[in-house]
Formats: structure tokens, sequence, C-alpha cells
């Protein structure tokens, strides 16, 4: 066998970082056009509409290549779960396991025992597929009856939700709380399933399937080619509720959801006791909360991954769940049971003070995803870790391939395509409302290898363009030292060509792209994602978008292109709808838009509003929309109301003119627009309460004077009229923090 083979990834990671020379020596001018590139980014695009917080140094001689207001304190979003993942590394170990244990009262006898317990000790990790495996194992052990179940959730406290999570009340899957005692990341998959002819009622499939979730089930099979339906789950007794409204069409297809559980030992202990019996294994009892006695008799443990390979999913798919449980068990680990996330914050405290170098109370962290209003901290502070990171051999490649490589995977894969990043650049993001973040690391093509950390706050408008800015950051970075230099690469990147053509043009390219909608296919995202980026004119990207979404809509990364391509200009909706009529088609994207917003998504229902405007002036363009907004209000009536109150006055009065006489097509009575917008009436915030009493007056005379032969007396303005926006509403956007 060849010596070369006996050579580590390690040791050749280990081995390049110290025989690399330092940039500086060698290439002084670099660091300079860096820094004027880095610079021009910052000045000239989206970034300087917002509070950034930027720092790059060299992690070769420590140097300082480029700063804007590093030490300023911004909410960092998802790049808080670079502070957990390097504390969980650094007090853990990589080699750390999570552990999940099974007793019973007494040795089985004829295969029967009176009680099994479950003791759980944070295992993020736990699927159905090892529960299932779990329950075999008993089987073979020769284990065929049990009494009742008792899960003991002893190693954690009873508090669910971190600090940061109260902010928001939804039933996304980024949204569950945690548990000593887990599964699927406290979240249960609905699969919805159209009949087999328009008019029979669709079912919703749940897997894991157990006695825990309920399903109340009103989607309707159409003959219609849109769906609109939502899923909304919530807790019900000891279980868990999913209600399903809307209409799907007829088909083959099928969609599915992720939803958060409320009540995490209930979910396993009843998914648990399904399993058990499929397994052959009867249990006769209830499932219940309780604590392993003294005396118990262990018989089984099952074990997670090793604590690198959590880290994984932790910072590529930026788990808000995989973060909590991990600060969580910190806590336990390190200052004893029951662990909580008070305790997590002040073992990373520790950390940070006598390991990286970053005092207490320089930093604010109150949880350890990231999710909403909660942390702040400096870009300086993020580089300082990273850099720590870096240094601390073995752990150094652990952390670092637990981030996202640019181009390749996590939630970086679909960025920097086209520029010398992809490959050379590895971060973790961070996305809440006008917050978007990015750290990590690159190797330039000159040879450099730096620590960057980018935070952008307070920004206006949509995010699209916001994170083009930090990714032309991060291709100037990537391209110092090349042929082309930091400078070219900023140019090609923002200035992306922008061709307007004549509408013949436009209409062949749409009826190319048309033609993958019929058929939508996942092998196609990678020709998707070229023609998105490498086509010039803003229609036709739109149209590529919607394509790609509809090879996978379930992508949030996919859904973001969607909104951020499908733009209420003239020269893309405007365009569009042109072609549409000319073609006799509706017009492409719209759909999708709206079964994004009928399902509840704050960045589609904002996207609806703003293009009701642009649909007003055509009549099938408007049919459209007021069709599509009755039935978003339908599914999604208090988001709906949210991005309402959020919208441009001139957008929200075109929306509500669609909503108004969409409500009167559907001519429901029991529409479940109007009691949503009774309880929003009655609301404690004062604000939302008289808004929401401006739209019913607005709506109602609206829809009566749309019923009405002739218009109303004395209802040309007053009520009819919305206030305008309402500065201080800042909801966080869905998204996890991602």
């Amino acid at each position: 066998m060849s010596a070369v083979r006996f050579l580590s990834p390690l040791f050749v990671l280990a081995f390049t970082a110290w025989a690399t020379p330092a940039w500086s020596a060698s290439r002084p001018s670099d660091r300079e056009g860096l820094r004027a590139a880095l610079q021009n980014v910052v000045e000239r695009t989206a970034l300087k509409s917002g509070r950034v917080s930027i720092e790059v140094r060299s992690l070769e001689d420590g140097a300082l290549v480029y700063s804007k207001n590093a030490d300023d304190l911004l909410n960092p979003a998802s790049n808080v779960k670079l502070f957990t993942a390097a504390a969980a590394l650094a007090k853990l170990g990589p080699d750390y396991r999570f552990s999940t244990e099974l007793f019973t009262d007494a040795e089985p006898n004829e295969g029967k025992v009176k009680t099994l317990y479950v003791r759980g000790l944070g295992d993020p990790t736990l699927t159905t597929e090892r529960l299932y495996a779990l329950a075999g194992d008993l089987f073979h052990a020769g284990l065929r009856e049990a009494g009742e179940l008792v899960i003991d959730e002893t190693f954690f406290d009873g508090a669910r939700l971190a600090p940061g999570f109260d902010q928001e009340t939804s039933d996304h899957a980024y949204m569950a709380p945690t548990g000593a005692v887990s599964l699927n990341s406290n979240a249960v998959g609905l699969f919805v399933h159209p009949g087999e002819r328009p008019g029979m009622k669709a079912t919703v499939e749940v897997e894991p399937p157990s006695d825990y979730v309920t399903v109340d089930c009103d989607i309707n099979t159409s003959a219609r080619r849109n769906r609109r339906f939502a899923l909304f789950s919530e807790p019900f007794g000891d279980k868990q509720k999913v209600i399903a409204r809307g209409v799907v069409p007829s088909g083959k297809d099928s969609w599915s959801a992720w939803k958060k559980v409320d009540n995490p030992p209930q979910y396993f202990g009843q998914t648990f006791k399904a399993l058990l019996n499929e397994r052959g294994i009867k249990l006769k009892g209830r499932v219940r909360l309780g604590t392993v006695p003294q005396g118990a008799k262990q018989i089984y443990v099952s074990q997670s991954d090793t604590l690198d390979l959590v880290l994984k999913r932790l910072n590529k798919n930026s788990s808000n769940f995989i973060a909590e449980q991990l600060l969580k068990t910190l806590g336990a680990e390190l200052v004893g049971v029951p662990g909580t996330t008070a305790k997590g914050v002040a073992v990373v405290e520790d950390f940070l003070e006598k390991e990286v170098g970053i005092p207490r109370g320089a930093y604010v962290m109150k949880n350890g995803s990231g999710l909403n209003d909660t942390n702040r901290f400096s870009a300086a502070q993020l580089v300082r870790l990273l850099h720590y990171m870096w240094d601390r051999f073995p752990l150094a490649p652990e952390y670092l391939s637990s981030l996202g490589i640019a181009g390749k995977d996590g939630t970086v894969r679909y960025r920097f395509e086209g520029s010398d990043a992809v490959g050379r650049l590895r971060a973790k993001t961070g996305t809440l409302e006008n917050v978007s973040a990015l750290s990590g690391y690159v190797q330039t093509v000159g040879g450099e290898k730096v620590a960057f950390a980018m935070l952008v706050n307070d920004y206006p408008g949509r995010a699209g363009p916001v994170v083009q800015g930090l990714d032309a950051l991060g291709a100037a970075l990537a391209a110092s030292g090349s042929a082309q230099g930091p400078d070219k690469a900023v140019a090609q990147w923002m200035t992306r060509p922008t061709v307007v053509g004549t509408l013949d043009e436009l209409r062949a390219r749409v009826k190319t792209y048309l033609a993958m909608h019929e058929k939508p296919d996942k092998k196609s995202q990678a020709f998707l994602r070229t023609a998105w980026r490498t086509e010039a004119d803003p229609a036709v990207r739109a149209v590529v978008a919607d394509a790609l979404y509809r090879s996978d809509t379930q992508d949030y990364l996919v859904q973001r292109t969607l909104l951020d391509s499908l733009l209420a200009t003239d020269d893309v909706y405007g365009r569009l709808r042109q072609v549409a009529l000319q073609l006799s088609i509706p017009v492409p994207g719209v759909a999708s838009v709206l079964d994004l917003a009928a399902e509840g998504n704050l960045e589609a229902l904002s996207r609806a509003v703003e293009l009701s405007r642009a649909a007003s002036t055509e009549d099938a363009a408007r049919k459209e929309m007021e069709e599509g907004l009755a039935e978003v209000a339908r599914t999604a009536p208090d988001e709906l109301l949210l991005a309402l109150r959020k919208a441009q006055a001139a957008d929200r009065e075109a929306a509500l003119d669609a909503l108004a006489k969409g409500l009167v097509g559907a001519a429901d009575a029991d529409h479940p627009f109007w009691p949503s917008l009774k309880k929003a009436m009655g609301a404690p915030d004062p604000e939302a309460a008289a808004f929401a009493q401006q739209v019913e007056a607005g709506l109602s005379i609206k829809i009566a004077a749309d019923k009405a032969p002739m218009p109303i007396p004395g209802t040309a303005a007053g009520p009819a009229s919305m206030p305008p926006p309402n500065p201080t509403v800042n909801e966080t956007r869905p998204g996890g923090g991602g």
C-alpha cells in the first residue's frame, strides 16, 4: 500500500494551513484592492440602506483586512448557532453521543413486564426509523407485552420554549419545542392526497401514524389546476389536532408539510406504542409522564451519532430545535440536572469569557438558535470566535465541516453560483425580518484564509437585494488573488445584465420554460438554477423561478427565489401580463405566489398584495387576484390581515378592492375571514384592533357597492379608505432564522 494513502484529510488540512505563506507578506497590494472592493459593495448596494457590522480578518497573520462598524451590536439571527456549536464542541467533545434509555421494573416474565420506562437525555436526532428499529430489538430480545409506558423527562426542565420563541405564535416546524424525550425534531409530517375525482374530499396522511394526532380535514378536490389549502396544528388535550382547509386539484400529485407538536412526550409515547404494536409487542396501559425508579433494570440504550455529525445538521440546515436541545444539554451536563436554557447560556458565556476572550456583558445571548429579536452580537465578536475555533486543533476540522459550502450544500447551496466562492466559502446564514447575516471562512484564489462576519439589520424592503450585497462581499473575498481580482468579481456579480427585449422574444422564451411547468421534476433543478442566473430578461427569470419552485414546492430557498423574482413592476409583471393575454394563459408565477400565500407564507402574502395593484388594470389578471385573495382569506385569514396592515397604502387599497369582489364571488356567508376579522377587532393591541375595524368598515362598503346596481351615496370616501401603514409593526418573518 502506498504511503500516500496514510495521509488523512485532517493532516492534509493542518499541513496546508501551516505551509501556506502569509498573504500579506507576498501580495500587499491584493489586500488594499480587496479592501477597496469591499467598501465599494457596502456603499453601492442595498447594504447602505441598513445598519451593518462587518469584519474580515486574516487567519494567517491576524491582520484586519476590512472593518465597518465591527463593534456594533446587532441581531445576528441564526449566526448565534455558531456560538452554541462552538461551546458544545469544546465542552462536550466531538465524540459525545446523546442517549435514550429503556428500563423495566423487573425481568420479563414469559415476555411480559408491568411497566416500560423511557428516560430521555436530550437526543435531538431520534427518528421514526430508529424508534422502529428499537421496537424490533425489544421484540427479538423476547418482549411481548407491557403494561403502561412511562416517559421520564427529568433531564430537562419543563419549559418548552426558549426566550424569543414567545414573540411568534405559529405552528411551523422551526418553532418546535424542546424535550428530553423527543422524536423527529418534535414535528409531525402531513401528506395531502386529492380525492379520486373532483368533488371528493382529500385525505391527510400523518407520518408517523399514531393516536397522538387527530385530523379535521375539509379539503375538497377540484377540477381547477391550483392548490389553495392550509394545514394548522394546535394542542388538543394530550393530543395534537390538525385542521386542514382549502382545495387541491385532482390528479396524482400529493403535497407535504411538517408542523410542530406541542406535547413531545405524548408524541413520542403514542408513536412508540403504535410501533411496538406493529412489531408484535402489545402495550396494554396508558402513556404517562413519570420517573425511572431506583432499582429499575436497564434493558436498552439507543445512542445518537457523534456530536460532530449532529453539528452538521445544526449548522448546514440551521436547525433551531437542535440548537435549543444542545443548549439545555450543556446546562444539564456541566451545571446539573435539569438542563435549562439559562444554565446552557451560562456555559456558553463561561466558554466565551475564559477561552475565547469575549467578556460577559459585551453581548446579549438569550437562546441558542438566534430566533427572533432576542440576541445581540457584533461582527468583531463573531470573527474572534471563528479565529479561536480555527486555531483550536483538533476541533477545527469538525467545526469547519459543520458549515454550509457555497454552491454545494446547506443554506448556501444556491448562493454564489458562478463565482469563485463556490467550494471556497463555508458559512452560516442568518435570516429574520429585516435581518440578514453571513459569517464563516474563505480560502481565496490567492491562497489566503480569512474569517469574516457580516450582519445587516433594519433595512427597508425585500431581503433579496441585501442578500445579493452580502454575496457580492463573499465573491470579492474569494476572488482575491485571481486574475480578474475582487473589483471585477464584484462588477460581474452585481451588474447582472438586464435586457428588456421585445414581447415576441419574451413570448418565445416564456413558452420554452412553461413546458417545464407541466412536468415538474427535481432533476431539472440544476438546469433551472443555471437558467435563472444567466437569463438577462427579468421577466424570463420570473418564469424560470416559477418552474424551479414547481420542481420542489417545499424547498424554502426555492420559494425565496420565486418571491424575489416575480416583482410587481412594469418590466416583470407588466410584460408577463401582456404575454399571458397573447397566449391566453394566466400570468406565470401568480398562481404559485397565491398557493404559498394560502399556506400563510408572509412573504408570499406581501407579494400577493403588491400584485393586486399591478393586476387591477386588466380583466383576466384582476379576476385571478380576486378569486385568489378570497381563497387566501379562507385558509390564512390572520396572516392576510397582517400583510394588509404592513402594506403600502395604494397596494393595500387595491388588495382590499380585489378581496371584496372575491368575497362577493365566493357567496359564502360562513367564510372564515369574517370571524377572524371580528376576533382581530377585539385584539388587546389597540392599533391592531383599530386597523381591523377599518378593514371591516371598508370591506363592508366595498361589498355593498359591488352588490348594488348603483353606488351607495356617501361611500366614495371615508371608511373605505384604509389608514397609512403602521411603522411600529415589525413581526418576525417565518424562516427560522436560517
